[in-house]
């Protein structure tokens, strides 16, 4: 068993993913494998598990009454609830951006909750410009009623890079190809699965790290290790599987998708043993 389960623990891999792979070799269930995990059994041990060394009890806190900014009209996240309500079968894709270093490039990420798939995008700089770039490349690659099909609702938070909802949501010539709802401010829960794949992000490109020399080829590699993760919040399946079958070949084609053998997956620095480390 400790043949199977410290290589991969120690190339990164979520203790979910290595179960949901290699389950019936193991012969055992997910919770006794953190138990012998816990006991010292193999020699790949907690400081191996990503989120045991990092994870720290999220403190909610109740949203502040203060009034709405002209950007979030008709976009709070109540309005979005209510959206939802009167259209429940509307995918609905989380957005964000991870920053390296202050002012440099940054990473804008892009998660479909049907099946946990991210896109990653390279911004050389943290502005609405930048962000619109990235539609327009997009809505050029699927055509508007594609990219209306495709993000038909994108939940984000209140980055200036978003606060211009129209730069985004119509494209030149005035025609819809999506609709923006912003989260709560403090309230980065609300778009929880994409915050939680960041986690993943963190585990290759430590915090404070500086983005300025990574390629789009980096960023490629990274989005394909990351979607290749088996999730138990998709029966063991990976991101990658079920985009396959839900997102457009043309988006999946665009972005470079690629799978990744299960034992292949990487989520260590080493990944991209060009960046410099430390800060």
């Amino acid at each position: 068993m400790d043949r199977i389960i410290s290589p991969l623990l120690k190339q990164g891999q979520p203790l979910g993913h290595i179960f949901a792979t290699h389950g019936q070799q193991l012969g055992c269930s997910r919770r006794t494998l953190y138990h012998y995990i816990e006991q010292g059994a193999f020699s790949a041990g907690n400081l191996d598990l990503p989120r045991k060394v990092r994870y720290k009890p999220r403190k909610v806190r109740k949203p502040l009454e203060r009034s709405i900014p002209s950007y979030r009209a008709d976009r709070t996240y109540k309005d979005f609830e209510k959206y939802m309500e009167a259209h429940p079968e509307t995918n609905v894709v989380e957005m964000d951006t991870v920053e390296g270093t202050r002012g440099g490039p940054v990473l804008l990420t892009l998660l479909f909750r049907n099946c946990n798939f991210m896109l990653l995008f390279l911004l050389e700089r943290n502005t609405q410009e930048s962000v619109c770039q990235v539609f327009n490349a997009l809505e050029q690659r699927l055509g508007t009623g594609g990219m209306l099909d495709t993000f038909p609702v994108i939940l984000t938070d209140n980055g200036s890079e978003f606060k211009n909802p129209a730069l985004l949501e119509k494209n030149l010539a005035g025609k819809s190809r999506s609709r923006l709802f912003y989260c709560d401010p403090m309230a980065s829960w609300q778009k929880g699965r994409l915050e939680k794949n960041h986690e993943f992000i963190r585990y290759i490109i430590p915090k404070g790290r500086s983005f300025e020399s990574l390629t789009r080829s980096d960023v490629i590699l990274m989005m394909n290790h990351i979607n290749s993760i088996a999730r138990a919040s998709l029966n063991g399946r990976t991101p990658f599987e079920l985009a396959s079958l839900l997102l457009p070949c043309s988006l999946l084609r665009f972005v470079g998708s690629k799978r990744i053998p299960h034992d292949d997956v990487l989520l260590k620095p080493r990944l991209l043993k060009h960046l410099p480390a430390g800060r």
